[in-house]
């Protein structure tokens, strides 16, 4: 293996290894889609954020002195303001915002907000169990639901 295939691997191992420590969510998936819709839309994006996952996102989870959820959250916010501009925000289990402010807990709600109020909030971050005051949130802000 060359040296970005090996460390690829480690990036991948250590990132494995915290959401199995710290049972959080993996929020791989619907990055990846992000990513395909800003295949779509831009081009100029798209690069900027592959550029991204490989000149910083890799290096910083591959790391031994780095957090690898931390990294990654903080990957899906940069890809959330590609896609939409607007405000990224944490969510306590208690239903409390506050903008996003690294390191942000497991048990958080992260959310990006954009600036459109015709465009649903984007999940950045979920913990693996809502809180009743998170699902609230989540609901209205992300799956538009309202009853």
């Amino acid at each position: 293996m060359d040296r970005i295939s090996d460390l690829r691997a480690l990036a991948d191992q250590r990132f494995e290894e915290a959401l199995g420590r710290l049972g959080a969510r993996d929020p791989r998936d619907f990055y990846r889609s992000w990513l395909r819709q800003l295949r779509e839309r831009s081009p100029d994006d798209f690069s900027r954020a592959t550029g991204y996952f490989d000149q910083t996102l890799i290096p910083a989870v591959a790391d031994e002195g780095g957090d690898p959820i931390a990294e990654w959250l903080e990957y899906g916010r940069f890809l959330a303001s590609l896609l939409e501009e607007g405000e990224t925000l944490q969510i306590d289990p208690t239903g409390l915002a506050k903008p996003y402010s690294p390191p942000v807990g497991v048990d958080q709600l992260v959310l990006h907000l954009p600036t459109s109020t015709r465009q649903p909030a984007l999940a950045v971050g979920l913990p693996t169990q809502l809180s009743a005051a998170q699902r609230a949130t989540y609901d209205l802000l992300v799956a538009r639901k309202t009853g």
